[in-house]
């Protein structure tokens, strides 16, 4: 048994200290907004963020993780979906099938909290995310309009 801290609030997950940390969030504590793409840390569906930075949780074992760590899930991003990323991809429309968006705003949040103003570069850079549908024009647009509603 292990105590970790998960969206505010401290759980004893009962997983082999070597499970990515993807599958005690999805089968341990039925948060499956957090979504399974390529088990390699590739695609990005999995990123949460650890103590607010981005993390691919597919490869990320549970050993890692101490007890003082702050995990945070899509579904703790915020309570209402009232996250500047998350405002500016339903304005904007920003995903066509959605299921890789969870890891792309998690991994955009936590890019704006070290990069406020990201130029173009900075996204091609930092945001490695991969979309099968190819919205990656709306999602740059989606990272310009949060980063604005978050200055």
């Amino acid at each position: 048994m292990k105590k970790i801290k998960v969206n505010g609030n401290r759980v004893d997950v009962d997983a082999d200290e070597n499970t990515p940390l993807l599958w005690v969030i999805r089968e341990q504590l039925g948060m499956t907004g957090t979504k399974y793409g390529c088990g390699i840390a590739a695609c990005g569906a999995c990123t949460i963020h650890i103590d607010g930075n981005p993390v691919r949780s597919c490869v990320y074992p549970l050993s890692a993780v101490s007890e003082n760590s702050e995990i945070t899930t899509i579904e703790g991003l915020s309570e209402e979906g009232d996250h500047p990323v998350q405002e500016a991809w339903a304005e904007l429309d920003t995903p066509q099938c959605g299921y890789c968006q969870p890891g792309m705003i998690m991994a955009v949040s936590g890019m704006l909290n070290t990069t406020p103003n990201p130029t173009d570069a900075d996204i091609d850079a930092q945001i490695t995310n991969i979309c099968r549908c190819g919205t990656f024009q709306r999602v740059r647009e989606g990272i310009h309009l949060a980063a604005k509603k978050l200055s």
